[in-house]
């Protein structure tokens, strides 16, 4: 997969979770950030921002989450002696369950292979193209 293809994929997963339907709404990137962040305006009207924890399993995934979280004004931060992995914020449970999170997994799905397939690539063309596992053998204690 090629840089573009992937940014082309994360633009249709941002259009799909701001409720974009027609063609029309589909080309503009800005008009899907508006009114996403219409839908958070929305939901804090009706109910309190919580404080929600969100822990991360490495880097890549937390860089991609505050990435998200800022585009949508809202302020990630962390607690003193919280690890690095773990991002605070406070926002409403409707956006995260219906908005928030969905767009996080599917975007990080998808930088997820992309980083692998390039890794795999660098590997492959850099050290040693031999992909395949470890061996696997019986514990000695066993036999």
């Amino acid at each position: 997969m090629r840089e573009q293809d992937l940014l082309d994929k994360l633009r249709k997963i941002e259009r799909l979770y701001s409720g974009a339907t027609t063609p029309g709404e589909k080309e503009a990137a800005a008009e899907a950030i508006a009114r996403i962040k219409r839908r958070l305006g929305e939901a804090a009207k009706i109910e309190q921002p919580i404080e929600y924890k969100f822990t991360l399993t490495d880097g890549w995934s937390k860089k991609l989450f505050i990435a998200l979280l800022r585009r949508y004004s809202l302020k990630p931060y962390r607690r003193t002696r919280q690890r690095r992995t773990t991002v605070m914020v406070k926002v409403p449970r409707t956006f995260v369950e219906e908005t928030l999170w969905p767009e996080f997994i599917a975007l990080s799905n998808e930088l997820s292979t992309y980083l692998d397939e390039v890794t795999d690539r660098v590997i492959a063309q850099g050290i040693h193209a031999d992909e395949g596992d470890e061996e696997i053998v019986a514990d000695d204690f066993l036999a």
